[in-house]
This record gives structure tokens, C-alpha cells and sequence, in this order.
């Protein structure tokens, strides 16, 4: 099997520098968009044959190093009580605003609530085998919490605040309550067959450092800890996290994933050299000219000076306007200009 991803999360040296993008099975390749003219987003996603698909897709596709779990960070949600949709954003019709709304969450039983997300993954060790190591994944808690109090994508998260600000025991009772519920989902995708595992908090960043360091930094390193003794690499991506990344570090992880807001080579200096990075293409590069792709991926490159312990991916996950054949470049490209000897 190709062990370069998991050899670099483990900051191993290898051959040349691995490579996949965050939501790399999706719409913007026209092989996906076929599967899902005929179904919905979640019926997609509770169809183990289908989701298996369309994550192994870019591994034919693109010729990425690693495949990740296509789901979705709010799956384990739903069978707590609360009504999901996607229209087509995430929607849940009865956020958490009180704590009576947490007391009558329920905690979920994976192989029960869960289990296409498991067999997914099943399926995709078998179809994987002697290919590419399996990514599975799960939102940060603070993440999710935003989404349930919200009820859906906000532009300045004023509910969540408030509720940290002026109701922090509903608050701390709720990050409780998914923190635990995460360590038994993730726990359940290892035991699946799930290789690494990434924890995307997309809105960590939205706090002060100091508030994150306050409010949500225990609950992901709840999280991490819990996850100690499952023998996988664990990636902790945190978006808009460039000026607390020592903060985002003590929360745990093998690998610490960066946007493109920081220069890489300044954050692994930030970080030390024995912290593996994954990162940090701007996901819009992708739209110029393949001279532009190359030129930029040659600069991340340079930036982290050839140190062992270095995914190569995008700062966030991939546009669904991006043109199939100029994300295939870039891979090919972090191939040809890693490339030892």
C-alpha cells in the first residue's frame, strides 16, 4: 500500500511529499454529480455502495495519496434528537437554546444510529486494499455546537456567543454532551477500519484566542485524548487558527492542519520541527492558469524546506467550481517537485 500519508503524519521521511484535498469527492467532479442527480445529499451519504463510490472516485481521478470517509460532519447529530436537513445547507428545524433542549439529547448508538457510516467504511477497506490508507473524520465539538444552537451556517455566530457569554452552564453542559458523544463516533469509524482520523473545527477561528483557549480548547482535547489509544494518526484542522497555533497544539493531535491564512514555513517554525503540518493551498488557486498552480505549489514546498512530516493539501476544502483537470495538475505537481533523489 501506498504509506506515504500515514508515514508523513507520523513525520516519517518519504519518498515525496503526500497529497489529498479536503471534501475531494464532491461536485465539482462530473463523475459524482451523476450519483447524486439521482439521489439527495443524505440519502447519499446513508448509502454504503454509493458514499463508497464516490470516495474512491478522486483516488482514480486525481491519483491522491489517501482517501478520506465521504459523510458528513453532522451525520452523528441527527439521531440526537435534532432535525437535519440540507437546503442545501445544513438546517436543523429545533436548535439547543435551553438546557432542557440538552438534557433530552440523546446519546447515540454508532452500530445502531449509525451503522451505514460504518459500513462505508467496511466497504472502503476492501475496495482500498493495497491502495491508499482511509481517512475518517468528525466535525470539533465547538463546530457542531455552533451548528445545533444556531440551527444553521451563521455569518457572525451571535447565538453561540451569547450563549457562552451569558448562559455558560447550557453551554459547557452541550460541549459536554457532543464531546463525548464524539469519542465513541470516531472510536466506532477506527474499529470500522478508519486509518487516520481528522477533526475539522471550521469555526474555532471565529473566537479570540483567548476565548478559545477558554471555551473551546478541553473540549477538543477531551476529544484527542479519548482517541489515545486507538493506534491511528490524528489530524486536528482548525480554520482561521494562524495566530494560535500553540493554543490549537496543546489540544492534541499528530498533525496539525493549516488554512492559508500563515505562511507554512512561519508555522512549523511556530509549531517545532517534531509537529507534522498539513496544508496550505488556497483552495482559488485552483481556478488560475497551471503555471500559477505550479508556481505556488513549488513555494509550499520551499517553504517547508524538505523537514519530514508535511501533508500537502488545500487550506480548506476544494470549490465545487474548480476545474477536475486543474486539481489532477496540482497533485501531479506536489509528486514531480517532492520527488527525492
Amino acid at each position: 500500500m501506498n504509506t506515504r500519508f500515514l508515514d508523513a503524519c507520523r513525520g516519517l521521511p518519504v519518498d515525496r511529499t503526500p497529497v489529498w484535498l479536503m471534501r475531494q469527492a464532491g461536485r465539482y467532479l462530473p463523475e459524482y454529480r451523476r450519483i447524486r442527480s439521482a439521489c439527495s445529499f443524505l440519502e447519499l451519504c446513508k448509502s454504503p455502495e454509493l458514499a463508497a463510490e464516490v470516495t474512491i472516485q478522486p483516488v482514480d481521478i486525481l491519483g491522491v495519496d489517501a482517501a478520506i470517509l465521504f459523510s458528513d460532519i453532522l451525520t452523528p447529530i441527527e439521531p440526537m434528537g435534532l432535525e437535519l436537513d440540507f437546503v442545501p445547507g445544513p438546517v436543523f428545524e429545533n436548535p439547543v437554546r435551553t438546557l432542557a433542549d440538552v438534557e433530552a439529547l440523546r446519546m447515540p448508538v454508532m452500530e445502531q444510529d449509525v451503522p451505514y457510516v460504518l459500513e462505508t467504511i467496511r466497504i472502503l477497506r476492501c475496495e482500498l486494499a493495497g491502495r491508499v490508507p482511509l481517512i475518517g473524520f468528525g466535525g470539533a465539538p465547538f463546530t457542531l455546537a455552533c451548528y445545533m444552537v444556531e440551527g444553521k451556517g451563521s455569518k457572525d455566530f451571535a447565538t453561540i456567543k451569547k450563549m457562552i457569554y451569558c448562559a455558560p452552564e447550557i453551554y459547557r453542559a452541550l460541549m459536554e454532551t457532543v464531546a463525548e458523544m464524539l469519542v465513541a463516533y470516531l472510536g466506532a469509524q477506527v474499529e470500522a477500519g478508519a486509518q487516520a482520523i481528522q477533526i475539522f473545527d471550521t469555526w474555532g477561528g471565529i473566537l479570540s484566542p483567548s476565548d478559545y483557549e477558554r471555551y473551546v480548547r478541553p473540549y477538543t482535547a477531551r476529544v484527542i485524548s479519548g482517541l489515545a489509544g486507538c493506534g491511528v494518526p490524528i489530524i486536528h484542522f482548525v480554520k482561521g487558527a494562524g495566530t494560535m497555533l500553540e493554543t490549537v497544539r496543546e489540544a492534541g493531535g499528530d498533525v496539525v492542519g493549516l488554512d492559508w491564512h500563515i505562511s507554512l514555513g512561519k508555522a512549523r517554525e511556530t509549531l517545532g520541527p517534531g509537529v507534522p503540518v498539513q496544508g496550505n493551498l488556497d483552495p482559488t488557486v485552483l481556478f488560475g492558469p497551471k503555471s500559477l498552480i505550479e508556481a505556488e505549489v513549488q513555494r509550499i514546498l520551499r517553504e517547508n524546506d524538505g523537514r519530514p512530516g508535511h501533508i500537502f493539501n488545500l487550506g480548506h476544502g476544494i470549490l465545487p467550481e474548480t476545474p477536475p483537470e486543474n486539481a489532477k495538475f496540482m497533485v501531479e505537481c506536489v509528486h514531480r517537485l517532492s520527488a527525492k533523489g
